[in-house]
């Protein structure tokens, strides 16, 4: 049995933009529905949704059955562990937050690896080895997996080129939001200063030849984040979409 292809991965070295979605939470119905919507990719949130491990598995089962759409996985922390287990039952790509230098990275760059590249703990007898059935996967393990950091500091901006040079990292991805607040904007994602940031972070890493991404609800930045350069660019939040069409829904019949 071969090992699965990494769709995602592999869109970001042709350098095709990718259109993504944020779940927060629902378990593998949300996540068909999105997948079933026509995303590229799914971010399934395990820092702010309601994912802990088990929970994930289900999801990353659903969207085998959809090989156009990807997932991308968000652990709540860069804890090698964490990452050894959502590895272990088949995430192909992860989104680590809150990397705040080149040394952070590498420490990921490690938990995503077998030694004696790295310090993720072996075992093949997983639902990423297939139980066992991938021929040699100790040595191909690393070739489908993607790791995607995220920059969400003013120290990790100052360190950007060195952190997005790591040889690993595969991906940077801009969290505005904690960058907004890091800088003193908090909920303030139109202030001019974090607007010159983020576009000026996504300017740098093209002129790298590195794949950035970003969330946020604010369509002027999306739109200007993309034409900046961004490469796999989420376009909403689930919890908020539900949102803010019940909401409407409401208002249309209350306030007629």
């Amino acid at each position: 049995m071969e090992l699965p292809v990494n769709r995602f991965k592999q869109a970001l070295k042709e350098g095709r933009q990718q259109w993504g979605i944020w779940q927060t939470f629902g378990g593998p119905d949300m996540t068909e529905l999105l997948a079933a919507a026509g995303y590229d990719w799914v971010l399934i949130d395990g820092e702010h949704g309601a994912f802990d491990v088990p929970q994930v598995r289900p999801c990353l089962q659903t969207l085998a059955g959809y090989p156009t759409c990807s997932a991308v996985v968000r652990v709540c922390e860069r804890n090698t562990a964490l990452i050894k287990r959502h590895l272990d039952q088949g995430a192909q790509t992860l989104m680590v937050p809150m990397i705040n230098s080149a040394e952070e990275a590498r420490a990921a760059v490690a938990a995503m690896r077998f030694a004696p590249e790295g310090v993720r703990g072996y075992n093949s007898a997983t639902r990423a080895g297939r139980y066992s059935a991938i021929a040699d996967y100790g040595n191909k393990a690393k070739d489908e997996l993607c790791l995607i950091v995220q920059i969400e500091t003013r120290a990790a901006l100052d360190a950007l080129e060195e952190i997005a040079t790591v040889e690993g990292v595969d991906a940077v991805f801009i969290g505005p939001a904690d960058l907004a607040a890091d800088m003193g904007y908090p909920g303030n994602l139109a202030a001019p200063e974090v607007q010159v940031a983020v576009e000026g972070a996504i300017t740098r890493l093209k002129e790298l030849g590195v794949p950035s991404g970003i969330v946020t609800l604010d369509e002027a930045m999306l739109q200007r984040s993309i034409a900046a350069g961004t490469r796999f660019t989420a376009l909403g939040i689930d919890a908020v979409m539900l949102m803010r069409s019940a909401q409407g829904l409401l208002s249309r019949f209350r306030d007629a």
